[in-house]
Parts: structure tokens; sequence; C-alpha cells
């Protein structure tokens, strides 16, 4: 009965200031996120210059180092997500984020200044350890926000957590454009060994730097409660759970809710099924399908458009041959931050608008539908679009291709962020939230490794870019993904907009609720 009357209390409890405070702490992890996963493509281009002068990075090591850093990151969705069941969500939060410090200072730090077999394994390393964090702070982040919000904003406070990642990438580009701006200028005074070694700091400098914002929140993170719900229906500790949030939130008291509510707490008749039982798949299993299906599909798109834009976009007009090490990091840096700002940022604000006003299953179909419909109309005339240096530079092409982005994350990308976060029960809700993310993982692995072997550059007589057909047809492949992602969402998905994430079990936890919430209004 105290657990119930707790729920109620939460579900109506007013927005105030710690669900900002919340969003700044956990949104942060996202925003280094975003850093490190988006600052490597330009340190990439970089390291190609330095290490491997002539040649260029050559494919297999490229799509060998994309794959590791994800695969770390789908690993720690899995083992975070299951801790956070277990253990708490507070207990493994903080150490998620001393992974993705440690690992980002440690790619910084990679052994070696001149050998490039051992500074690739040694990075290739830490990223894998920094894919650990990043991974393990994505269910955490989502559900620990779900847990603190109440029914009505409850997508609001996601989607704005989700959109840190926005602020991220453009602080990466910006960031890799002011030190290869800096590092060049001050080369031009140094003598040639002098440029190599200040060009080796460069790189290294712009990893470690994404450590910074994460490494500030990390005091506050500490002093989190647990999640109430955690508390209450996991832990079955009611009054503490309510202790808890008196410290941090002013919500309805548990005597302040009507006393004549059913005995029995929520999911009491429920609790005995266990994760992955045959009754766990007959009340959970289509929607954890659904929920790892789009976010599988979602990111071979994602992680594939953001791979494709760094090799066959540039604004700069250059030829092919670039001259100095800084170059071709900071012309990859200045396209992605003109499309952050530009496409990238609007649609994760678009999605905090309108999420609990149009609904989480409307926003994801539109999304994947206008991403589909974009993919053909810069794919069938994609040779027109080509300019003769070998990139395509018309602006044209890049307004089209940047509203990629913006249905992605006015869209399924940050949807498939917010709904396992609202699915499934309290003592699932992080695990299941892991599965469907290194569901995505694995997508992004498809994806990247895929297209980057799908638009192999003619490495034998030199052709630095990817061929016309080959990429024409990447994006009709990727068009038809978004189509799939249309299906599941319409044929799978549940909408989550204004019900309560208890809702979601058993029917007479639906009645339940529904009977809570008539009577606390009266109360208060």
């Amino acid at each position: 009965m105290a657990v119930l009357r707790l729920l109620s209390a939460l579900d109506v409890a007013r927005i105030q200031l710690y669900h900002f405070k919340a969003i700044i702490i956990a949104g942060m992890s996202l925003f280094t996120d975003a850093y490190d996963l988006f600052c490597i493509a330009p340190v990439l281009k970089m390291l190609g210059e330095i290490y491997y002068h002539e040649d260029s990075i050559g494919t297999p090591i490229l799509s060998t180092f994309y794959a590791i850093a994800l695969l770390g990151a789908a690993l720690g969705q899995l083992l975070v997500g299951y801790l956070g069941d277990r253990l708490g969500r507070r207990r493994v939060y903080g150490i998620c984020l001393m992974i993705m410090v440690l690992s980002s200072f440690g790619c910084g730090f990679s052994v070696c200044t001149t050998r490039k077999s051992c500074v690739m394994a040694s990075l290739g390393f830490f990223r894998v350890a920094l894919g650990l964090g990043i991974g393990g702070d994505y269910p955490l982040s989502a559900t620990i926000m779900s847990e603190f919000a109440n029914k009505r904003s409850r997508g609001t406070f996601i989607s704005a957590v989700f959109s840190m990642q926005g602020l991220g990438i453009l602080m990466s580009s910006a960031v890799t454009m002011s030190v290869c701006s800096a590092f060049k200028n001050a080369g031009e005074r140094s003598s040639e060994k002098t440029r190599a070694e200040e060009s080796d700091i460069a790189w290294r400098l712009i990893l470690m730097i994404g450590a910074i914002p994460a490494a500030l929140t990390f005091y506050w993170r500490m002093r989190m409660p647990e999640t109430a719900r955690y508390t209450a229906l996991v832990e079955k500790n009611a009054f503490q759970a309510e202790k808890d949030m008196q410290k941090v939130m002013s919500v309805c008291k548990v005597s302040q809710v009507e006393e004549d509510l059913p005995e029995e707490p929520p999911c009491s008749s429920s609790s005995s099924y266990k994760l992955f039982s045959r009754r766990f798949f007959s009340l959970h299993g289509r929607d954890l399908f659904a929920a790892s299906a789009n976010w599988f599909l979602v990111d071979v798109v994602f992680y594939t458009s953001n791979l494709l834009l760094f090799q066959i976009v540039n604004l700069s007009d250059k030829p092919a041959s670039i001259s100095n090490v800084y170059d071709s990091a900071f012309e990859a840096a200045k396209v992605a931050a003109i499309v952050a700002a530009c496409s990238t940022i609007p649609g994760y604000w678009f999605t905090v608008y309108f999420i609990d006003r149009v609904g989480r299953v409307k926003i994801q179909i539109m999304g994947f539908f206008f991403m589909a419909v974009v993919y053909l109309a810069a794919g069938i005339p994609y040779s027109w679009y080509r300019s003769d240096h070998g990139y395509t530079s018309n602006k044209g092409f890049v307004v089209i291709y940047g509203l990629i982005f913006f249905f992605s994350n006015f869209g399924p990308n940050t949807t498939t962020f917010i709904i396992p976060a609202e699915l499934f029960p309290a003592r699932f809700r992080s695990t299941c939230h892991g599965i469907s993310g290194a569901a995505g993982k694995l997508g992004a692995i498809v994806g990247t490794v895929g297209f980057l072997w799908g638009t192999k550059r003619d490495e034998e007589h030199k052709d630095v870019f990817p061929d016309v057909k080959r990429v024409r047809i990447a994006f009709l492949i990727l068009g038809g993904v978004c189509i799939a992602g249309v299906l599941v969402t319409y044929f799978c998905t549940r909408e989550t907009m204004g019900r309560s994430l208890e809702e979601n079990e058993e029917d007479e936890i639906i009645t339940r609720m529904s009977s809570a919430d008539e009577l606390l209004p009266r109360r208060q």
C-alpha cells in the first residue's frame, strides 16, 4: 500500500529544480559519450597523416578500430544494464563515469610515439575500455531519468538528457578545429622534427579534453540518491524510498494519500517470474523485440551516415592532396560542426518539445519515413552532386544530407533511447534497456564495417574517394533499412506517452494505479 502511494506521488509530482539538475548530471555523460565517439573520425585522419604518411590507414585497420570500440559499448550495455537491476542504479553509475574519464585520459597517453602498430594497439585497448563505460552509461542514464520523472513530462526529460549528445558532437568539432589551428600556426615556426612531435601531442590532447566535463560532474553523480522506484519496487522499502526523495524533491508524502487503497503492493502478483522466463516473454517479449530491432536499424543508418559524411563531404573545395597534417582533421571537424549546429541539435530539441505532445511512436515512424525519402533524394542523383576533385561540396547536397541527421534525432535515434526506459518493469528495466542498446551497437558494427568494405576505396590505384556507384547503392540500402524501421515500429511498438511506468505490468496493476491517480489529486 505504501508502495502504491509513493509511486502515485511520483507520477503527479510537479516539475522542480532537481529534475533539471538530474538532466545535467545524467546528460553530461551523454555529452562525453558523443564527444568521444565522434571525435575519433578526424583523429584517425590525423593518425593516417602522422604514422602512415603516403599510405592511408587501410580498410582492415579502420573497420577493426571502429568495431572494437562499438563492441566494447555493446558489452558495457549488457553488463552494466544487468548490474543496474541487481545492485542498484546509483551503485554502478559512478563506476561507469570513472571508466569513461580514466579511459579518455588513457587514449591520450597511448604508449609509443613512433611505431604505428604500437600506437594503434594501445589506442584500441583504451577505446574498448571507453566503450565499456559509454555503453554502460546508456541504460543507467535513461532508467534513472525515467524513474525520477513524472508521467506527464517523462519523455521531455529523457530526451533532454539524450539531447546533450548534440552539444557533445559540437564540442568535439570545436575542440578539434581549435587544436588543429593552434598547432598548425605554431608548427609553421618550428623545425620539421618539432612539428612531428607537436602533431603527436595534438591528437592526444583532443581525446583527453573530452574527459573534463564528465569529471566535473562526478561529485554530484555520487551524491544522487537511489531512485525511489528501485528502492520501493525492487528492494521493497517504500519508506526509505520516500525518505530519499524528500531529500532532493518535494513529493506528496505517503501519509497524504488515501488510506483505503489496495493492500497489495504493485507487482507482487507477478514478481515470481524471472527474466527470459516464459511469462516474461508472454508479457514483454514483443516489447523487447521491437525496442531491440528498432535500435539495431537506426544505428545501422546513424553510424553509417556519420561515416559517409567524413568520406564524401568537403566544403573547402580543396584538392584531395592535403599538405598539412591538421588540414584533413580540421575540414572533417568543420563539416561535423556545421551539420551538428544546423541539423543534429535542432532535431534533438524538436523531440524535446514534441515528445509528450505527439507521442513516441508517431515521431519514430515519421523520422524513419523522412530519412528514407532523403536517402532516395540524395542517392539516386548522387553522381550529379559530386565535384571534380572527388569530394561532394555541392551546398544543396549538404542541405539534403543534413536532413538525415535532423530526422534521425527528431525521430528514431532519440525515441529508441526513450522507449526501453518506459516499457519494462523496474526489476528488468535497466537490463532490457541494455539489451536494446547492445542490439543497436551491433547494428552500428554492421553499418560501419559493412559500408567501409562496401564503399572501399581503390587502394591499388590510390583512389581516395568511394566509388560513385557504391555510394549510390549504400544510400538506397540505407533507405530500405529506414522503411524496415517504419514497419517494425508500426506493427510492434507500443505507445508509452502519458502512462505510468507501472502500467506496463499486468491488468490488475493498471487498475490499482488508475485508482491511485484518481484519489491523489483530491488530497493535494
